[in-house]
């Protein structure tokens, strides 16, 4: 990674992860991708991949993107063009103002994934060791040397918790709050970045509370029928569960939820 001291990105997915394009100025341009001031990009981590999408500059040259990641630090997002030459063929330089969007489609099927995870953490209370979401499919490792779970089961279950269509909140707590409720962190080794303060929380009344950094659904319902793909043994002490979308939802993706449609956002 190029040495340089990189300013925070402003990353407005951390509150509204329904916004799908912002404008922008470039802070840099480097060998590893591109970094603005702020960005609707979610970098990847967490297990979530990262968004893909366009970035328009001024005279309408869209730069395709291929990925998003942070640089060293975590502070600074990254957005990774797919022809490496493109930031340059196009001029691209700091100080330029850019709109950058996001592949919607794509974003709103992991947005689904990572919130059905958190479902599925809520029914089987044991620490977790892991998890992977891509677009079509995720999984999520827990710590669980005897599996007694039954796929069928464990499936309709899921199902109807998503069918209840519960809200998804959002909120903040210091660290010193988190510190003093330990069991809030579900995953084995996870711990907020140094020097961050204001912990972003994740709650789903009733059924999951936890630290969590990534996109979600504003009601669960908005995930649409899940199928559990299936639990395997990984290792003496470790079970990972696969999930996907169910073919009946695999056809057109849900929509957003009335009045949230990014079709009608506009950045702010």
């Amino acid at each position: 990674m190029t040495e340089l001291s990189l300013p925070a990105t402003r990353k407005r997915f951390d509150d509204d992860a329904y916004l799908t394009r912002c404008d922008a100025t470039v802070v840099a341009v480097l060998p590893e991708g591109i970094v603005l001031d702020e960005t609707v990009c979610y970098a990847r981590s967490g297990g979530q991949a990262g968004d893909t999408g366009t970035m328009t500059l001024p005279d309408g040259t869209a730069i395709a993107l291929a990925e998003t990641v942070y640089a060293p630090g975590r502070a600074a997002v990254l957005h990774v063009p797919a022809d490496p030459a493109a930031a340059a063929l196009g001029g691209l330089a700091a100080g330029t103002r850019v709109t950058v969007a996001i592949d919607w489609s794509r974003r709103h099927r992991l947005m689904r994934l990572h919130t059905c995870l958190h479902l599925l953490g809520s029914l089987i209370p044991v620490p977790v060791t892991g998890c992977s979401i891509s677009p079509d499919s995720a999984r999520i490792d827990f710590d669980l040397p005897e599996s007694t779970l039954d796929k069928t089961e464990l499936g309709e279950r899921l199902n109807a918790l998503i069918a209840a269509d519960s809200p998804v909140r959002v909120d903040r707590i210091s660290r010193a709050e988190l510190a003093a409720q330990p069991e809030l962190v579900r995953t084995i080794g996870a711990a907020p970045p140094e020097g961050m303060e204001s912990i972003r929380i994740i709650e789903i009344p009733g059924i999951d509370r936890q630290p969590c950094g990534g996109t979600h659904v504003a009601r669960v319902g908005e995930i649409g029928p899940i199928a559990i793909g299936k639990i395997e043994k990984k290792s003496r002490t470790n079970r990972r569960i696969v999930v996907a979308f169910a073919s009946a939802a695999r056809a057109e993706d849900a929509p957003a939820t009335a009045g949230q449609n990014p079709a009608t956002r506009a950045a702010a």
